[in-house]
């Protein structure tokens, strides 16, 4: 019996070795990690240890047949190398699926937080619109209109301000003043300079909205 033992002990040593060496030739040819031959015998040594642990799960006799039939210590080496085998294959494999599965959920969260930015840049004047702001404490005299703003840019913000939407593209500004494009995106560069408007990003391509600072200005125009 002791013989027996030792017979199967040797078998699943050798196979566990002979498979991970097979599986560091087809699966680390182009590697320079000097640990991968070491860990890929280990994996295979455990995974042929494990063979008759399975073969009790599934209630096999192969391993008392083979003390009445030595031919049957083919079989056990086969199951031994192939347990060896598929373990890096299962590793490998398992490794690679969380891998791509944490890429994708890094990928998907990335792009969610960027639609939260876009939310939340277009709800921010909105708010802005709806909540009332108390004046400036610094504001010792009354508003004046910036002498800079010249006749398009004046138009601009009375469009921003009056317009029946809060977001407008600027074509839908352009035609609403009655000037070029060309004109109502100098205006547009001006005032956003001046932080009396400002722009987002969406769907639909880029919209300027009016900031509370433009709104009080568009108030001392309308």
């Amino acid at each position: 019996m002791g013989n027996h033992i030792f017979i199967l002990a040797a078998i699943m040593l050798v196979s566990g070795i002979f498979g991970g060496l097979i599986n560091y030739y087809q699966m680390n040819q182009n590697t320079s990690d000097s640990g991968s031959l070491p860990r890929c015998i280990v994996i295979g040594m455990g995974a042929s240890f494990l063979v008759p642990v399975i073969l009790d799960f599934v209630n096999s006799d192969l391993i008392l047949e083979i003390q009445g039939d030595p031919s049957r210590l083919l079989i056990y080496t086969g199951f031994c190398l192939i347990a060896a085998i598929a373990a890096r294959v299962v590793i490998v494999n398992t490794s690679d699926r969380i891998l791509r599965e944490a890429t994708l959920a890094r990928a998907q969260s990335e792009a969610t937080q960027q639609e939260l930015r876009v939310l939340r840049d277009e709800l921010l004047p909105l708010v802005e619109a709806e909540t009332e702001q108390d004046a400036p404490l610094d504001e010792g005299a009354a508003p004046e209109i910036d002498p800079d703003l010249d006749e398009v840019a004046q138009k601009t913000l009375k469009s921003l301000a009056t317009g029946k939407h809060t977001f407008r593209s600027l074509a839908g500004l352009s035609k609403a003043n009655g000037s070029e494009e060309t004109a109502t995106g100098k205006a547009l560069s001006q005032l956003a300079s001046k932080e009396m408007v400002g722009k987002v990003s969406g769907l639909h391509g880029i919209r300027w909205y009016l900031t509370e600072k433009g709104r009080r200005m568009a108030d001392l125009l309308v």
